[in-house]
C-alpha cells in the first residue's frame, strides 16, 4: 500500500518530540552507566543505537499500512506469538536463572517483550468483537483465557515480572472496553489479598510458594533489604545501593559521568534494571523530575491518541500501550526507590536492551498509525 502523504497533517508532533527527547536522554544516561562496564566504553551505546535504527525501520514499516488491516489477521498474530513463546521454552537460552532468550543468527532477543505488543493487538480485536458482553464475571473468562495462555508460557520461563505487565495491560483494556469497574476492583483486590496471604503464610509458617528461590528472596528483601541472610550484602544489595545512589544525588546531582555508586560499579545492573538510579545520582532530583515529566507528557499524548481514534480497535491498542508503559515506569521507578519489589522490568526507552527498544518503537509506530488515520483528509 502506498502511503498517503496527506495523512501527515494528522501527525502528533508533541508525541514524536517527547519520544525523541527521551531517546536522546536515554543514550546520554546509558553512556554514563556503561562507562566502566566494558573494555569498550561505547559497546553498549553502539548496540543500543543499532537497535534504535532497527526499531525506527520497523516503526516506518508499521506506518505504511492502515492499522485496521491488523484486525483481520489477529488470529495469525496470536498463533505466531504462542509459537515464539513455545520456542523459547524448547530451544531458548538461559540467563540469570530464566530461559528468556531466543537466538536468531547474530541477533538474539526476548520474545516476551514483543509478546506484549502482539497481545495488545490481538486483545484489542478480541474485545472489539465482544462489545456489550462484559457485565458478569463469566463474560470475562474468555478474556482471561486470551491473556492467560501467553502469561502461563512466560511464567514457565520463569519470568514473573513480565507476566505482571500483561495483567496491567488486561485490566486497562478491559476497563476502557466497558467492563464494570466494580468487578475489576473486586478481582484486583482478591488477587492482592491472595498474594499477601501467600507471603504471610510463607514467612510465618514456612508454606511453599510457586516461585523460584531468587523470586522469593526478591519479595523478602522488598519488605526489608537487610533480611537477605547476609546483612544486606545479598539479594538486598541492589535496593540498598539504589537508595544510596538516588539519595546522594541531592537536588542537582553529581553530574553526568561523576556518580560514585555508578562509576564505582557498586550499583548492580545500573545500565538495565536500575538505570533510574543513575539518573537520580548523576542528575539529581531535578533530572529525575524532568524524566518523570517527560513520561507524563508521553502517556498523556498516548491517551489523547486513544480518545481521538476513529474506532474502538485503535482506542484499545493505544490504551494497551499506555497501560504497558505506565506499569513499566511505575514498577521500575518504584523498585529503584524501594517501594516496589525487584522484577527486572526495563524503563521504557532508557534501559539497555534490544528487544525492549524494538517493542517500544513498534508501539510508537502503532500509535502514530492510529493518530495519522484518526480522520479522513479530504484535501
Amino acid at each position: 500500500m502506498i502511503f498517503n502523504r496527506k495523512l501527515l497533517k494528522n501527525l502528533d508532533l508533541a508525541f514524536i518530540i517527547t519520544v525523541v527527547v527521551v531517546l536522546i536522554m536515554g543514550l546520554l544516561i546509558l553512556s554514563s552507566a556503561t562507562l566502566n562496564v566494558n573494555t569498550d566504553q561505547w559497546f553498549f551505546v553502539k548496540k543500543q543505537i543499532l537497535w534504535i535504527i532497527i526499531g525506527l525501520f520497523s516503526l516506518f514499516v508499521v506506518l505504511l499500512f492502515d492499522y485496521g488491516v491488523l484486525f483481520r489477521y489477529t488470529r495469525y498474530i496470536y498463533a505466531f506469538n504462542i509459537i515464539l513463546l513455545l520456542a523459547v521454552l524448547l530451544v531458548g537460552s538461559t540467563a540469570k536463572g530464566a530461559q528468556l532468550w531466543l537466538s536468531l543468527g547474530p541477533l538474539g532477543g526476548q520474545p516476551s517483550e514483543l509478546a506484549k505488543v502482539m497481545v495488545i493487538i490481538t486483545f484489542a480485536a478480541f474485545l472489539t468483537k465482544r462489545q456489550d458482553r462484559m457485565e458478569r464475571l463469566r463474560d470475562l473468562l474468555p478474556a482471561f483465557l486470551h491473556i492467560g495462555i501467553p502469561v502461563f508460557l512466560i511464567l514457565l520461563q520463569p519470568d514473573l515480572g513480565t507476566s505482571l505487565v500483561f495483567f496491567a495491560i488486561m485490566f486497562g483494556m478491559l476497563y476502557v472496553a466497558g467492563a464494570r469497574s466494580s468487578l475489576l476492583l473486586k478481582l484486583l483486590g482478591a488477587g492482592l489479598l491472595l498474594i499477601i496471604a501467600a507471603l504471610v503464610g510463607h514467612v510465618k509458617f514456612g508454606l511453599p510458594l510457586p516461585l523460584e528461590d531468587y523470586q522469593i528472596r526478591r519479595l523478602i528483601v522488598f519488605i526489608d533489604p537487610y533480611m537477605d541472610g547476609r546483612g544486606g550484602r545479598g539479594a538486598g544489595w541492589h535496593v540498598i545501593q539504589s537508595l544510596v545512589a538516588i539519595g546522594s544525588g541531592g537536588f542537582w546531582g553529581k553530574g553526568l559521568f561523576n556518580g560514585t555508586q555508578v562509576q564505582g560499579n557498586f550499583l548492580p545492573e545500573h545500565h538495565t534494571d536500575f538505570i533510574f538510579s543513575v539518573v537520580g545520582e548523576e542528575l539529581g532530583f531535578l533530572g529525575a523530575s524532568l524524566l518523570l515529566g517527560l513520561y507524563f507528557v508521553l502517556l498523556y499524548r498516548v491517551l489523547q491518541i486513544a480518545f481521538k481514534s476513529r474506532d474502538q480497535f485503535g482506542t484499545l491498542i493505544a490504551v494497551g500501550v499506555a497501560s504497558m508503559w505506565g506499569f513499566h515506569i511505575l514498577q521500575n521507578v518504584g523498585m529503584s526507590i524501594g517501594i516496589m519489589p525487584i522484577t527486572g522490568i526495563p524503563l521504557p526507552f532508557l534501559s539497555y536492551g534490544g528487544s525492549s527498544m524494538l517493542a517500544n518503537l513498534i508501539s510508537v509506530g502503532l500509535l502514530l498509525n492510529i493518530s495519522l488515520r484518526r480522520e479522513k483528509i479530504l484535501f
